[in-house]
């Protein structure tokens, strides 16, 4: 609440700071204002398959977007809001009235119903090389960020100062006090302990992911069922060394846990062939829980909320001409016999999903002991004459029998994504995109696993 009342004063206070100079020019504050937005339209088609007997065939059809008003800036001074919305068409469902088991309901809020919702409301203040935004926005970082893979995008209520002043040197320091859950959380359910676990540790709530889409909630209350203090963070990007960018970033969810984020990217020229650019980067997550511990306070996990976890991650590729390929690997800690599922796992309830070895849909790199592996490459067309990409991968993720998540060892993911922009219509993205897992999850019933496709149609103006 302190927090909350200290960023509340600032905000006012560099309001008041211009509101002099800005009586005579408001209306042009306004007249002068940007239009823009998003109109995305949406197709997805999931077929299950595996020992486990599972073979429901799902999908879902979806038009929306966001439309957003900026107004001009005044002394440094600009105010912004965006309207989200989503909304189900049923041309191409399966049957007239489907059952709910063939709705596939990433693309819809409660209910697979569509819905609207005020997801930007902010006010920015520029001055110098200093940027201060606070309110409804767009945030994107490592751990918390926007996960805009299916619909609507992941939306937090914060205050978020940003400063450039050192040189080749970005700084960002912010107070998170509510998340609202993009569609995409929709994938995960709180019905048992183990997708309770595959959720936390694949951006979303531990408790409830598939009933707090679409509404501002208390950063604890979304993750945990528990109100909190939020989340403060701080985070420090340097670019002063040619070809090299370093981050850390530090995230303190107050009575969750305290996560330590840091990246190196590194690219380089190939001695023998001036046409390759090599690159590598290395990753590392470091988590330990803070304050009450409230974790596992109102979910089906147990123990007593204790985190003390590290993940890892290495990742190396070259670039040659209209080419781009890498190999990636990570591991996470494991748990002894006896400890809660959480305890060494990655927890990331925010949308965070910064991991080289993910894939598409599969996110079991974050789960405790899992060592995963990751072989992607990417042709781009611009050589051709033709604006878009082909990109296919393969994922395999070696789980830790002591992970929570079922009896598989070892779950696979192969994908593609098929890239076009026409030169007929501006700013229009035509995207095809796969993915097709194998045992996702395992019990003693069988192993689950699905082909499914998207077509996705984004027009920006």
């Amino acid at each position: 609440m302190k927090k909350q009342l200290l960023f509340s004063a600032i905000t006012a206070g560099l309001i008041c700071s211009v509101n002099v100079q800005a009586a005579e020019d408001l209306s042009t504050m306004f007249s002068e204002g940007k239009t823009s937005g998003q109109v995305r339209m949406f197709y997805i088609d999931r077929e299950y398959q595996g020992t486990a007997g599972n073979d429901t065939h799902r999908n879902a059809h979806a038009v929306g977007g966001n439309l957003k008003f900026e107004t001009a800036e005044l002394s440094g001074l600009s105010l912004g809001t965006a309207l989200y919305t989503t909304n189900r068409l049923k041309w191409l469902d399966y049957n007239d009235g489907a059952e709910p088991t063939e709705t596939d309901s990433t693309l819809f809020g409660p209910n697979d119903e569509g819905y609207n919702i005020l997801g930007e409301a902010y006010v920015q203040y520029k001055r110098g090389n200093t940027t201060f935004k606070g309110g409804r926005q767009k945030f994107n970082s490592p751990l918390i960020g926007t996960d805009d893979a299916r619909m609507l995008p992941n939306l937090v209520e914060a205050y978020v100062l940003t400063n450039s002043d050192i040189k080749d040197t970005t700084i960002v320091a912010g107070h998170l006090t509510k998340f609202a859950q993009g569609t995409f959380g929709n994938v995960y359910t709180s019905a048992n302990a183990a997708n309770q676990i595959l959720s936390v540790t694949s951006g979303y709530s531990v408790v409830d992911p598939d009933e707090q889409v679409g509404r501002f909630v208390n950063m604890g209350e979304y993750a945990t069922g528990k109100s909190t203090d939020g989340v403060s963070l701080v985070g420090v990007t340097y670019k002063g060394i040619e070809n090299l960018k370093v981050q850390l970033w530090d995230y303190y969810a107050h009575d969750i846990l305290n996560a330590v984020y840091g990246q190196v990217d590194f690219k380089w020229n190939c001695a023998l062939n001036e046409n390759v650019k090599p690159f590598a980067s290395v990753q590392v997550i470091k988590e330990n829980s803070v304050g009450d511990e409230v974790l596992s306070d109102n979910s089906l996990l147990g123990g007593n909320g204790e985190i003390d976890s590290l993940f890892w991650a290495a990742k190396v590729g070259a670039k040659a001409g209209a080419f781009t390929a890498y190999v990636a690997y990570s591991k996470t800690t494991e748990n002894d016999t006896g400890d809660s599922s959480y305890k060494n796992a990655i927890i990331t309830p925010w949308g965070g999903m910064p991991a080289f070895t993910q894939g598409m849909v599969t996110r079991h790199q974050f789960l405790a002991g899992t060592e995963a592996t990751k072989v992607a490459a990417t042709y781009n067309f611009k050589d051709l004459g033709v604006k878009g990409s082909f990109s296919a991968y393969y994922t395999s993720f070696d789980m830790d029998a002591n992970s929570g998540y079922g009896i598989s060892r070892t779950a696979t993911e192969p994908g593609f994504d098929l890239q076009y922009y026409p030169q007929t219509v501006k700013n229009l993205q035509l995207r095809f995109r796969g993915n097709f897992p194998r045992d996702f999850h395992e019990s003693g019933s069988g192993s689950t696993g699905w082909s499914e496709y998207r077509l996705i149609a984004n027009y920006n103006f």
